[in-house]
């Protein structure tokens, strides 16, 4: 699980540890005309550094929260976003993309991840 979703490390399926810092989210109607959020982060491994934003569509963040009975938070948006490009990083999966939303089955992946690490911690 990833503790701080404002900077973490994954490492990639070569071997290369990228270091991941959160830069902003935002509503994307604002940027993109989209129902989305976007979560943004920089990546560097070495010289090399790219950016990525996260997008995580409206209504699935609706069905989730309405599933799990949590909130639509912030740091809830921002940790499901960074739990998507960590398992980017470590599959190499739409490491070619600079965009990318994750599906609805995915983020509740993520989202019982986020439950199981709350629930060992006693929160």
């Amino acid at each position: 699980m990833i503790e701080n979703f404002r900077y973490f490390e994954a490492a990639d399926p070569f071997g290369a540890v990228w270091n991941v810092k959160f830069l902003w989210q935002q509503n994307a109607i604002s940027i993109r005309h989209a129902d989305a959020v976007d979560v943004k982060f920089l990546l560097g491994f070495g010289e090399e550094v790219q950016e990525k934003v996260i997008s995580l569509r409206h209504p699935d963040l609706l069905a989730l929260s309405a599933r799990s009975g949590r909130p639509i938070t912030d740091p809830w948006v921002s940790r499901l976003a960074a739990l998507h490009l960590r398992h980017m990083i470590q599959s190499w999966e739409d490491m070619d993309q600079m965009l990318v939303t994750p599906s609805l089955d995915e983020l509740t992946r993520y989202n019982a991840m986020i439950e199981e690490s709350a629930s060992k911690a006693g929160r």
